[in-house]
């Protein structure tokens, strides 16, 4: 079992300066080299303040991103950058309709998530500390994921790869393609973002896709966790020797809200027991996620990171409170294979979630104020 850092899940909010400077460019106001001049200022002043905060493993915020997942999907050989009929449906709000339509065979070379990785590595080594540079990517079954959201979107997959073994030849190759790109440049924690698991514990999203294809729930669920998985462990299990890969799990963050619901004990086998990957970071900030009791499943090789402090609000949770929850938790899986972090990043989309830049490091102080208490004594 590898040692436990002080980590945030990725994202961090926007500061004015790079809205104002995304707006501009978009209206074609500011060159892409004006952008990138303003986005890499902004990066190294978030760099600075994680170190202050204690950091120990940092990121770029996902700065140079409109979203968490689909600009690393756009940059893909064979994928253009579509606005599908309708955004995903979030509690109380729809998401942007943005897409990744596959138009050709898909190929992971020279991808800009490479170039944007050397530049955050090269600044948080000048500054002279142990901190680690790790990078969040989309799931290779995200990916999938995208390319099956509406029937335009399968129409066009199934005339580019009729035969879904060539498919996932492509996606396994494209992402070890970006991934060793990256080891190249010294990339030691790869975190995989990923939803699908959020998805299928929720049974009004697995009822209404099954009623379309002529499924139960049940049914739909054994399927697509089996898909999910055999994409995900695709890559997973062929990653070069040395890069520890770390998964996130979540049920959606935009601008504060979610979409789906449910607790973990319906994926629990395939998550748990069969992705491999070092350490899940699982959101346990409400009723949402149900209960520790599939934390059992995790071997005693992994380890559970709790999501017990929300990112989606301001107010501080109670100490105490997540302590108690942290030990209940020890009930089904031992305190030295679990850790802390908040439930997700402040801003998975550049719109952000409703909250300060103030309140993101007070929720960050807090968590390492109780990762000291619970376990460095």
């Amino acid at each position: 079992m590898g040692k436990k850092y002080f980590e945030h899940v990725g994202s961090f909010l926007r500061p004015e300066e790079l809205i104002k400077a995304r707006e501009a460019f978009a209206a074609g106001k500011l060159s892409g080299e004006q952008l990138k001049a303003v986005e890499d200022k902004c990066i190294k002043q978030l760099v600075d303040k994680q170190l202050a905060a204690g950091l120990e493993k940092v990121t770029d915020g996902e700065f140079r991103r409109s979203y968490w997942h689909l600009d690393f999907f756009w940059s893909f050989g064979g994928i253009e950058h579509v606005q599908a009929a309708e955004g995903y449906r979030f509690h109380g709000e729809t998401t942007r309709p943005d897409s990744a339509l596959i138009t050709g065979k898909i190929t992971g070379t020279d991808h800009p998530f490479v170039e944007a990785y050397r530049f955050l590595k090269d600044y948080v080594d000048k500054s002279g500390g142990t901190a680690e540079a790790k990078y969040t990517v989309p799931a290779p079954a995200q990916f999938y994921f995208e390319l099956i959201r509406d029937e335009e979107h399968v129409k066009q997959l199934e005339a580019v790869y009729p035969d879904f073994t060539d498919l996932r030849k492509d996606i396994k190759k494209a992402y070890l393609q970006v991934i060793n790109d990256l080891v190249a440049l010294g990339l030691k924690t790869l975190q995989v973002d990923d939803c699908t698991w959020g998805t299928l514990v929720d049974d009004r999203f697995l009822t209404a896709w099954g009623s379309a294809r002529g499924q139960t729930a049940q049914e739909v669920r054994e399927e697509l966790a089996a898909l999910f998985l055999t994409l995900n462990n695709d890559v997973y299990q062929n990653v070069p020797d040395g890069l520890q890969v770390n998964t996130h799990v979540c049920r959606g963050n935009y601008h504060s809200t979610w979409a789906s619901s449910g607790g973990y004990e319906t994926v629990a086998e395939e998550l748990f027991g069969k992705e491999e990957v070092s350490s899940y970071f699982l959101e346990f900030d409400n009723e949402r996620s149900g209960g520790f009791e599939p934390l059992a499943e995790i071997s005693d090789s992994k380890i559970a990171v709790l999501g017990l402090i929300t990112s989606k609000e301001a107010k501080l949770e109670d100490k105490e409170t997540v302590i108690s929850r942290i030990k209940e938790a020890a009930r089904f899986l031992p305190l030295e294979q679990l850790w802390l972090s908040t439930q997700c990043g402040f801003a998975s989309t550049e719109e952000g979630n409703i909250l300060t830049e103030a309140d993101q490091w007070k929720k960050l102080a807090l968590v390492k104020e109780i990762i000291d208490e619970v376990w460095e004594k």
